[in-house]
This record gives structure tokens, sequence and C-alpha cells, in this order.
């Protein structure tokens, strides 16, 4: 067994289109790697922090990612990994659609596994507050500045009848 703590650079698209890790920002790993029959047990923790939009006003999101992952890395020779299965970029596919991930002399790629529990820990729809009222949907006033914002709907049926009545013409009626 082998504890290992690193800090590398965020591979690009480590994120969904409104969140995500910057690509090249720092993403700390603590590690821990246990031989065991099959391979290498990978478990850690991976942080970072993601930055996006909130999908409701489009200020800007900052959120501390701190997820947990644990992933077996077969040895390429073990029966389990390659019976049945064909080769997909580092990647062993069975005939139950299980992604398993194969060992590579003595190095293990960890992308697709950091990848995985990191977008899946991301908020789908990341807001900037949880009663963010976001924008006008008529105008895209950010709501937030202008708690009043409002607009006169008129039902489009009566619109013909609103230039028949003035303000100035209602006054002088109730004189």
């Amino acid at each position: 067994m082998r504890k290992l703590s690193r800090t590398v650079p965020a591979p690009d698209d480590l994120g969904t289109e409104v969140i995500g890790v910057p690509a090249g920002s720092d993403l700390e790993l603590d590690l821990r790697l246990e031989s065991v029959m099959e391979g290498v047990l990978v478990s850690g923790t991976a942080r970072g922090r993601a930055t996006g939009e909130c999908v409701r006003c489009l200020d800007d999101v900052e959120r501390e990612v701190d997820v947990e992952f644990q992933e077996l890395f077969n040895y390429p020779d073990s029966r389990s990994s390659t019976h049945h299965g064909h080769h997909v970029k580092g990647a062993v596919q069975n005939e139950d659609d299980e992604d398993t991930y194969e060992l590579e002399g003595e190095l293990l790629d960890l992308e697709p596994v950091i990848r995985d529990a990191v977008v899946l820990a991301l908020p789908f729809q990341p807001v900037c507050s949880q009663d963010c009222p976001g924008l006008c949907s008529q105008c895209g006033a950010r709501l937030a500045d202008d708690p009043e914002h409002h607009h006169e709907d008129v039902d489009p049926r009566w619109a013909a009848l609103q230039n028949l009545v003035s303000p100035d013409r209602d006054q002088q009626e109730e004189k």
C-alpha cells in the first residue's frame, strides 16, 4: 500500500456547459494505492475550485469541489479484465457494458476516473444563491437589483381597447 499527495493541473473539459474546473487550475489529489489480486485499487479524493454561471441571473459562481473516488486498475494479463472484452482507450469494455481500467505497464490513467467523479459532483443547475430571482423574462433586467420590477401586462385580446382609454381622458371624466 502506498499513499500519495499531488497537485496537478486540471485537464480540459472538467465540467459541464455551465460550471467546471478551469483547465490548468490546481487539482489536489490524495491517493491510496493498494495491491490486490486483480490489480491496483486506487482510492482517493480530488479537490479543486469550479467556476461557472448562475443559470438564473448569469452571475459568476464559484464552488469548492471535494470528491471521493475508488477504482480498480486490472493487471493486463488478468483473466477477469480481458475475458470476452475488447480494449477502448485504456479501458476494457466487457460484455456486461461495464468499464474496467487496465494498468499500462506500471502506469495508470486517473483522468477518466477523476473526470467522472468531479462532473457527477457538480451541480446540474448552479445558482449564485438559493433565492436568486433571476432575470426578467420580458426585458432581461436583473431582478435582485430591483425587487419591485414589473411590467404592465395587457391581455392581447383587449389591447385594441387600450387605445380608446387614455390616462388624460379618465382624469377629465372624473372632474
